[in-house]
């Protein structure tokens, strides 16, 4: 089957069902370096765990497509330094600049089905964008499958909303912002999202990716290079594992492939489920690496991803080796 025949096929299985993850809480990622105080300073992750902050904003909210957005960042450590797992809603952004990661949901889902995931990554040093898209989250009243392939200009559509807030003199979050230093992310119809951000010509602040579940969209991957890490589950029965792969074969930048045998649609993103801390260290270490240019990061990812007997981790050049 050709790979645009394989791609139609798995579109029309992707849109009859995307489960969301399941929303678990618990421990943060692990420390890896000394955290600095402005971390655009340093070529290392900051320390961790932070405290996190949540906060909500709508971008082009009288536009055709309004855009709900939930942010997840690096809280102020001040009197919840000795809970680093505390998610406070408008609290104080800590002192410094973060990259940002741009989180999609799948097909009924929403971003905070995906807290598990996303709060962790904002404890390790991370702010996380995660837009409810209009078409395809769990409360869409006019719900629309196919709505997927416009969704990626919906994610560069908050990228640039996001360049304008941070230089914002009245927001909270303005100077915290490191726009030029961005990842995209998602599961599942937010994975194929996220491939779909990497065409020919997108800028360059778009530094690094990272598909949950999901395959490449048409022009995917024809862009400026990017790092590029996928992670799937080797029974996934609604977007199955070859369609992954055959994404992960069209890339032509550093790329690195995380298979969880015998693993559906994204349980591995379920706390205390098989495979969850493997999945957690190797895409928070691949942000370390791809957005705070973080070596010992980098070549972290084989260990990060090992679990006998559960997962396989292909490495076509994220690490240098093999």
């Amino acid at each position: 089957m050709g790979v645009q025949r394989l791609i139609a096929v798995l579109m029309t299985a992707l849109l009859a069902g995307c489960g969301p993850a399941t929303a678990v809480t618990g421990d943060a990622p692990p420390r890896s370096a000394s955290r600095v105080d402005r971390p655009e300073a340093s070529r290392h992750a900051p320390d961790g765990p932070y405290p996190v902050g949540v906060r909500q904003l709508t971008v082009d909210p009288g536009g055709a497509r309004p855009l709900p957005v939930t942010i997840w960042y690096p809280a102020d450590p001040g009197p919840m330094a000795s809970v680093p797992a505390t998610v406070i809603a408008g609290a104080p952004i800590a002192a410094g600049r973060f990259p940002v990661v741009v989180y999609s949901h799948g097909l009924r889902s929403l971003p905070e089905l995906h807290a598990p995931l996303t709060t962790r990554w904002a404890a390790a040093g991370f702010v996380v964008a995660a837009p409810t898209y209009p078409r395809t989250n769990l409360h869409a009243p006019d719900f629309t499958r196919a709505d997927v392939r416009n969704q990626p200009a919906d994610g560069w559509r908050l990228i640039h909303h996001l360049v304008r807030l941070d230089a914002r003199r009245d927001d909270p979050l303005a100077g915290h912002l490191d726009v030029n230093r961005i990842a995209a992310a998602g599961h599942s119809a937010g994975g194929f999202t996220t491939a779909g951000m990497f065409t020919s010509g997108h800028s360059a602040r778009l530094r690094s990716g990272i598909v949950i579940a999901g395959g490449g969209l048409a022009g995917s991957f024809a862009g400026p290079a990017a790092p590029l890490l996928f992670v799937h589950g080797g029974a996934d029965p609604i977007v199955p594992e070859s369609v992954g792969r055959a994404a992960y074969a069209r890339t032509t930048g550093p790329v690195a492939f995380l298979s969880l045998s015998g693993q559906g649609h994204g349980e591995y993103l379920t706390p205390g489920r098989p495979g969850f801390a493997q999945v957690l260290a190797t895409t928070t270490d691949f942000l370390r690496w791809t957005l705070y240019d973080d070596p010992t990061a980098r070549h972290r990812l084989p260990t990060d991803a090992h679990l006998p007997g559960i997962t396989t981790f292909t490495d076509g050049g994220t690490t240098g080796e093999g």
